[in-house]
């Protein structure tokens, strides 16, 4: 298999990393992510001109790519300016509109992908332990309506969202993998409200809760009772898009502790002369690169038409992102000493950065529960 970028993404790859670079500065990142609002509309217009948004969606859902190594591409970059701006969601949101959607529903893609509309992705709960099936959020008919009532944690960008993807379950029992439904719900819509909070590692998130929220027949985002394919299919993309952030996160930590181990000196020479720090430096050079051929790896799956090929290379790369990550975030540190936990240092934002992509999604022990899981099933 050729694992070789095509023109287009390698154009898309330098274009993206030169505007990062130059206007996505750590200082200008910082004061975006404690915002009230938490992200930059500005340059989540400019991302959209650019056609970033864009390369995370198909032609026929109104962008040009959309393939896994599309994604992966746009991530990889996004982590290495620990981007905040609400490109996640609009993968999970999105990819479920674009994968269940009437054409009416998809009519919100253009807004999507233009810019100018947020969507987020309202299916993690307070119990679910990451667990796909585990919607306790109620979906009941009332008439030709549909009514919802739960709550929804964590959703990313969640006040700035002028649309949402919320599951709920419209029959069975609770983890049951059937009668788990999709809605699309406006952010205005009577009954439900938000609380927002920043997040540990920049920009914000909120708290869903519905109360009577009532819905006309077609907020039905696909077939009734059939929406567990449809997440599934949107957390892979997921699962992928962060994998590949964490990749770009790590190459900049590696990057940074290589060079403060040229720069810094004891005893009159530099550091990184000292044979014990240069093994330590080695055996992570070698684990960030095992690390970026799960991507790889995950990236040639998420087109598979096999779904257990499919999503164990995700979960395989969600494990590997998960323990890699966090050894890359403890040896930068260690390897920096002191400076190394210093708030005024970016190193220190990288390292909390990829501790928590371990946590979104599913973190290192769920997924390779699942990865043993999927592999007996098949």
């Amino acid at each position: 298999m050729n694992f070789q970028h095509t023109d287009d993404r390698r154009m898309l790859a330098d274009s993206l990393n030169r505007f990062v670079a130059e206007q996505y500065a750590f200082e200008t990142r910082d004061q975006i992510a404690k915002s009230p609002e938490g992200y930059s509309p500005e340059l989540w217009r400019q991302f959209a001109d650019l056609g970033v948004i864009g390369a995370l969606f198909s032609e026929a859902d109104g962008g040009f790519a959309g393939g896994g190594f599309d994604i992966a591409v746009v991530f990889e970059a996004l982590g290495r300016g620990l981007v905040v701006e609400p490109f996640l969601g609009t993968v999970l949101a999105g990819s479920a509109i674009a994968h269940a959607g009437s054409p009416a529903q998809k009519a919100l893609l253009a807004e999507i992908i233009g810019g100018t509309r947020i969507a987020a992705f309202a299916h993690g709960e307070p119990e679910a332990h990451h667990e796909l099936t585990q919607v306790q959020t109620r979906a009941r008919r009332a008439g030709e309506q549909w009514v919802l009532d739960g709550v929804k944690a964590v959703v990313q960008h969640g006040e700035q969202a002028g649309a949402f993807v919320v599951s709920a379950r419209s029959a069975g029992a609770l983890d049951d993998e059937a009668g788990v439904s999709l809605f699309l719900v406006p952010a205005d819509t009577p009954g439900l409200s938000l609380r927002g909070y920043p997040t540990v590692d920049g920009g914000r998130a909120a708290e869903l809760t519905l109360v009577g929220v009532t819905l006309d027949p077609d907020a039905l985002l696909g077939a009734e009772g059939a929406g567990s394919a449809t997440i599934e299919h949107s957390v892979g993309k997921g699962v992928l898009a962060l994998c590949a952030e964490a990749v770009g996160a790590m190459d900049v930590a590696k990057d940074a502790t290589l060079d403060y181990l040229r720069t810094r000196k004891q005893f009159g020479v530099p550091i990184g002369s000292f044979q014990a720090l240069q093994h330590r430096m080695a055996d992570l050079l070698v684990e960030i690169e095992q690390a970026r051929s799960a991507v790889i790896n995950a990236a040639a799956a998420l087109d598979d038409g096999d779904r257990v090929t499919r999503e164990r290379a995700l979960s395989a790369a969600k494990v590997s992102i998960g323990r890699i990550g966090t050894r890359v975030a403890e040896e930068c540190i260690q390897l920096h000493g002191g400076i190394g936990m210093t708030w005024e240092l970016p190193l220190a934002h990288y390292a909390k950065r990829l501790v928590m992509i371990d946590h979104q999604l599913g973190d290192e022990d769920h997924h390779l529960a699942r990865f043993i899981a999927l592999g007996q099933s098949h």
